[in-house]
């Protein structure tokens, strides 16, 4: 008797646990939507059940266990910078640079947010550098507005290549050529409650991405195209019940999702419907199945062509839109979906989920990983397979982030990191980050992120692959980019430690390859190293040195290796 009471208190815990995400479960349907590239497995970079009532009442325990936390720290900052070409002509700059920025973590009953904002304003001194600046920063917070009533928001501020192969780190060093401002931001309420018996969810989420090119493309560089802006609207409700009067939970979820990007007037539009049942087989696993309707159709315009047919462009390098041609469609499609899976959940530390179903006229396969080995060690793995776009998949990636982690930044040029680590565990927007192409496309690949404390250091491991095939309309000018297969690896980690009371020390390295697929495109590897070391020496004023290593090669470009180093002083408030 008592074994049979305990293996119905496991097989209630995990039915709990299986449908913990009900507010989140409808939202996981868009395409695109897992915060890492796309389709309905559930991210690497968040909680398996953050949206969810039970999740919810699980962080505020958490919060209250924990003691009020709210550090904001501005700052001052002077450096000096030597950059040098250790490969090409041996060419040396020299810089300075004044910052000013803040870096904030808190952590009360409600509300809960970390981030990290940077001005900097860079004088040029040798090697005809000019003067230029920037902004960068990574913010994500959450506050809790009513009992189950949650306002959510992130942004990022960072900079790209302009030719969109991929985010690479050595554009930030030495001149910055070929180099374009990222902009991404994304707001919105969630609602999880049990009301009733019953388990209610509800959410709505705004996007907007805008692309500032600050130096055209290079000559002789072939790009897809460059991104320009776009907004995005998520809306989603589910309904549903965990199993007690039924021997299986139920959820019953739709929702609507639509885009509209600057260039080419391209536009998204996708809406579904859904009903899902899970159905608890023994103490840790279940059975996972739903079936529904789904509708998502991509259109855009033509590109202004010339007397020879061939796409006009502008100063920037994007497509001029041709407004007197009627819209064509990239992707069609509606119909029924489905999909099939398991859950096994041997304790509450570990969790994997795996998935198979039908979508888009094709097999997909999804799937998550987690394992929280104590309070400061996790490691996430998410499959990810569905549609999605450069905007699209900022704004779920930001939206995957944790509400608490240690934003980290470039120890030379002060650029934001694409991954970031804490005791919530971590996230990258690396694959977010590979390519800004306006086309919409199909998103399969995996990611995984290690966070950790051990031993007196903190460090995080960030590595993916992601795999994009574009939609574009097969009668249009630029029918061309149809089909076409980009692919981008990519791998970051940083550990840190604090020496004594006053001081610490930061290595980082990171390594990507963007495989482009366009005609006449080149490939691109980079891969980089660096090692910070601080000082407190008075009361705020804080002395640290920097050190980095950069190797980049494109395919018909001389390949570089650059040498930075930088000395500086920073006074907190």
């Amino acid at each position: 008797m008592m074994r049979t009471e305990t293996s119905m208190r496991y097989m209630g815990t995990l039915a709990a646990l299986l449908l913990a995400g009900t507010a989140t479960g409808a939202h996981a349907q868009f395409s695109g939507d897992s915060g890492q590239g796309g389709g309905d497995a559930p991210s690497a970079g968040a909680p398996a059940a953050s949206g969810s009532e039970g999740g919810r009442s699980e962080a505020r325990a958490e919060r209250r266990r924990a003691q009020k936390q709210v550090n904001i720290s501005p700052y001052l900052e002077v450096g000096q910078v030597l950059t040098a070409d250790l490969k090409g002509d041996g060419d040396v700059l020299t810089y300075t640079t004044l910052a000013a920025g803040v870096d904030a973590s808190i952590v009360t009953r409600r509300a809960e947010l970390a981030g990290s904002v940077r001005y900097e304003y860079r004088i040029g001194e040798s090697g005809g550098l000019g003067n230029s600046s920037s902004l960068s920063g990574l913010v994500r917070g959450r506050l809790e507005a009513a009992r189950g009533l949650n306002l959510e928001a992130g942004a990022l501020a960072t900079r790209t290549r302009a030719d969109g192969y991929g985010g690479d780190n050595s554009v930030f060093l030495g001149d910055g050529t070929n180099t374009a401002n990222l902009y991404s931001i994304y707001a919105g309420p969630t609602f999880a409650r049990r009301i009733g018996g019953l388990d209610v969810g509800a959410g709505y989420r705004f996007g907007y991405t805008k692309i500032d090119v600050d130096d055209p493309v290079l000559p002789g560089v072939t790009s897809q195209d460059i991104f320009d802006s776009s907004t995005n609207h998520v809306a989603w409700a589910s309904v549903g019940a965990k199993p007690g009067d039924l021997p299986f939970g139920w959820q019953v979820s739709g929702g609507y999702e639509r885009e509209d990007v600057n260039q080419l007037d391209q536009r998204y539009e996708g809406k579904f419907a859904r009903a899902d049942v899970t159905v608890p087989i023994g103490p840790t696993l279940a059975l996972l199945g739903g079936v529904g309707y789904e509708d998502i159709e991509i259109s855009q315009r033509d590109p202004v062509v010339d007397a020879n047919g061939v796409p006009v462009r502008d100063g920037n390098g994007r497509f001029i839109t041709d407004t007197s041609k009627p819209r064509q469609l990239s992707f069609d499609t509606d119909g029924l979906i489905w999909d099939a899976g398991v859950m096994w959940q041997p304790n509450r530390r570990m969790a994997l989920t795996a998935k198979v179903g039908r979508r888009y006229g094709d097999t997909i396969y999804t799937g998550s990983f987690t394992y929280r080995a104590n309070h400061a060690t996790s490691f996430q793995v998410g499959v990810y397979d569905g549609l999605s776009s450069f905007a699209r998949g900022m704004s779920s990636g930001l939206a995957s982030l944790p509400t608490q982690f240690d934003p980290t930044r470039n120890p030379v040029d002060g650029s934001i990191n694409p991954c970031v680590f804490g005791d919530q565990g971590g996230g990258c927007l690396a694959n977010q980050l590979g390519n800004t192409t306006t086309a919409q496309f199909r998103n399969r690949g995996i990611q995984a992120v290690l966070s950790s404390r051990l031993g007196g250091w903190n460090y995080g491991v960030g590595a993916g692959y992601d795999r994009r095939r574009l939609l574009l309309p097969g009668l249009s000018a630029i029918s061309d980019l149809n089909g076409i297969i980009d692919e981008n690896y990519y791998l970051f980690i940083s550990a840190g430690r604090q020496i004594d009371r006053d001081s610490d020390i930061t290595l980082q390295a990171y390594a990507s390859y963007f495989d482009n697929g366009s005609p006449g495109a080149a490939n691109v590897q980079s891969a980089g190293v660096s090692a910070a070391y601080s000082r407190r020496l008075w009361r705020g004023l804080t002395g640290h040195a920097a050190a980095s290593l950069t190797a980049f090669d494109q395919e018909g470009f001389n390949s570089e290796l650059i040498g930075s180093a930088l000395v500086g002083m920073r006074y907190s408030f």
